[in-house]
């Protein structure tokens, strides 16, 4: 069997020490397919976020050993790290964290410039539908747009991974509908592995891949043989 594109082994991280300590992930071990849709679901608390910022590069392991595409992004030096998140992942939080003084444009255009191989911010804010508002700010953007805003702006790196932080949790129900339909079928035209992690158990459906998690560790990994289109999805 070829080696999955992410690849967790054994992964457990530990903060603090002594008494105070804390174990968020526990031997963690799976692995996503390269351009696959991945719903990563868990009850707060459950270590979501914590394998979110390892596999992103903004926090290392206590042990184990993570890959992608291949190389071990688990035990790189600091300003490794720094390129790995550069050049190969792309990150939408729950918040959009956007900088209030520029427009929708030049908050795209700031991602643009950090990377390497990165898609024309113009090119960016079309692909989510956006235009329009370009040159508009961000308080006078609805929080849906807001939310469109942080995905050309991670979408403009030209990431091969893009992660996802509860990206419809600010959101109302309508409108994170739309967000979650536009990065699946992101993720279709341009072939990006997409993981979401959040704990609304009605989106599983819509993905490729349902990884479940408790406890910091894994209780499953399973294939979506029935993708089930966003539309059809009700919660």
């Amino acid at each position: 069997m070829p080696a999955h594109y992410i690849e967790f082994e054994n992964v457990t991280k530990v903060y603090g020490s002594g008494a105070a300590q804390v174990r968020a992930l526990d031997g963690v071990s799976f692995g996503i397919d390269r351009g696959e849709f991945c719903v990563l679901l868990g009850s707060s608390g459950a270590g979501k976020t914590t394998l979110l910022n390892l596999l992103g590069g903004m926090d290392t392991v206590t042990d184990g050993k993570i890959e992608f595409d291949g190389r071990d992004v688990s035990h790189l030096g600091r300003r490794e790290l720094v390129e790995y998140r550069r050049r190969d992942v792309g990150f939408v939080f729950q918040f959009y964290n956007l900088l209030p003084t520029l427009t929708a444009l030049e908050n795209v255009e700031i991602a643009a410039q950090l990377c390497t191989d990165p898609i024309p911010a113009k090119e960016a804010i079309a692909m989510v539908g956006l235009s329009q508002r370009e040159n508009n700010f961000p308080s006078q953007l609805s929080g849906g747009e807001q939310q469109r805003v942080a995905i050309a702006r991670a979408l403009a790196k030209n990431p091969r991974l893009l992660l996802c932080d509860e990206p419809t949790g600010a959101l109302d129900y309508v409108t994170g509908k739309a967000v979650l339909k536009m990065l699946y079928e992101l993720s279709r035209q341009r072939q990006t592995t997409v993981v979401i992690i959040t704990h609304n158990q009605a989106l599983a459906p819509m993905a490729d891949r349902i990884i479940r998690i408790k406890s910091g560790r894994i209780q499953s990994n399973e294939p979506n043989q029935n993708v089930v289109p966003i539309d059809e999805i009700e919660w």
